[in-house]
């Protein structure tokens, strides 16, 4: 009687997807995705494209953090590189909306680089502090060097055109944004089956042991930073050329403490922890607003404290799962397929 998953070749062995029911599930989901824009609504698609950004933008501070254990509080500085170089190559160079989008990436990824250097001193709350003093010094530069990125005042992007369409409705941007949530995917996970992944989870580890075993701290260190800076400077040129505005408003430390709070609810070192903390935290303010509006009829007061609420349930929300889930949303995904996979038996 087969008691286990056995492979006989290595290309089984080396599947992202081994089994029958892995590549079920994925293949319900890609039917899901290209099938849900069809019977969407522009709420729902605005929100599709909201997620996919934020997938995007998770997986990035994911790499650094969860795979490689350097703590960042920097995301929000980030994406505003990622958004203010999108946006200036192509409002005010005349870059295609494209183009713009990957240099922006690389842009992103050198300016990462640069605030990465002290992580080979820096590590746990130092860094932290670091990276918030990143976040700061990029938001002052934004805010004051008005002959580059028009200072407090917003950056008005042209609409992204592609073979006559305009790609930022909601319609079409959906398929941009998804499309690259699924290249994002594939060359993240690829990415922890290379030496520069196991690299990373080894510095995670214990930074020690991986020095002792040849890893070169510093490199691999600021290639973290690196990978990680231009997947989220991608979710912030998507964000500008979808919202057409670039303000500094949208890129503040709220922000990186939102993102960090995606992959702490979802999972740490875990792309699925990544798709699930970012859905879930960007549908969080929706349902909760959805609910208020259903019962102003019966507190009319309700519309002048939901902000406060959704404030109290997204630090309540964090200290639940620190405390009862600390490894996520991804945990209980895993224990819920287990669930069934051993049902009945409850070893």
């Amino acid at each position: 009687m087969i008691s286990g998953i056995f492979h006989s070749t290595y290309e089984k062995d080396m599947a992202l997807r081994k089994t029958h029911t892995q590549k079920i599930r994925i293949a319900i989901v890609i039917i899901f995705v290209l099938a849900f824009p069809f019977f969407a609504n522009r709420y729902f698609l605005t929100l599709a494209n909201q997620v996919g950004i934020a997938i995007i933008g998770a997986i990035g501070l994911n790499i650094l953090v969860g795979y490689t254990g350097q703590i960042s509080l920097g995301q929000g500085g980030f994406m505003a590189v990622g958004a203010y170089a999108a946006g200036i190559l192509t409002a005010r160079m005349g870059m295609p909306w494209w183009g713009s989008t990957i240099a922006a990436c690389f842009i992103t990824a050198l300016i990462g680089t640069l605030f990465g250097i002290p992580s080979l001193r820096l590590k746990g709350l130092y860094l932290a502090i670091a990276t918030l003093a990143a976040q700061e010094i990029i938001l002052w530069v934004v805010t004051h060097w008005r002959a580059l990125t028009g200072g407090v005042d917003a950056l008005v992007v042209p609409d992204p055109m592609l073979f006559g369409l305009r790609m930022n409705t909601d319609f079409n941007f959906y398929w941009v944004t998804w499309g690259l949530v699924a290249v994002v995917t594939i060359l993240t996970v690829n990415l922890f089956r290379t030496r520069f992944g196991r690299a990373f989870i080894a510095i995670r580890d214990q930074d020690i042991a991986a020095s002792v075993m040849g890893v070169d701290l510093f490199k691999y260190k600021l290639l973290a930073f690196a990978i990680s800076s231009f997947w989220v400077g991608l979710a912030g040129a998507l964000t500008a050329h979808y919202r057409n505005i670039v303000t500094w408003e949208r890129f503040t430390v709220d922000i990186s403490v939102l993102y960090l709070a995606m992959i702490i609810i979802g999972g740490l070192g875990s792309v699925t922890g990544s798709y699930l903390g970012a859905t879930f935290m960007t549908l969080l303010p929706a349902v909760l607003t959805n609910l208020g509006r259903a019962v102003k009829s019966v507190l009319p007061v309700i519309d002048s404290i939901i902000p406060f609420i959704q404030q109290a349930t997204f630090g309540i929300v964090i200290i639940l799962f620190l405390i009862f889930e600390p490894e996520g949303l991804n945990k209980m995904w895993k224990d819920l397929k287990d669930y069934f996979r051993l049902w009945p038996f409850s070893y």
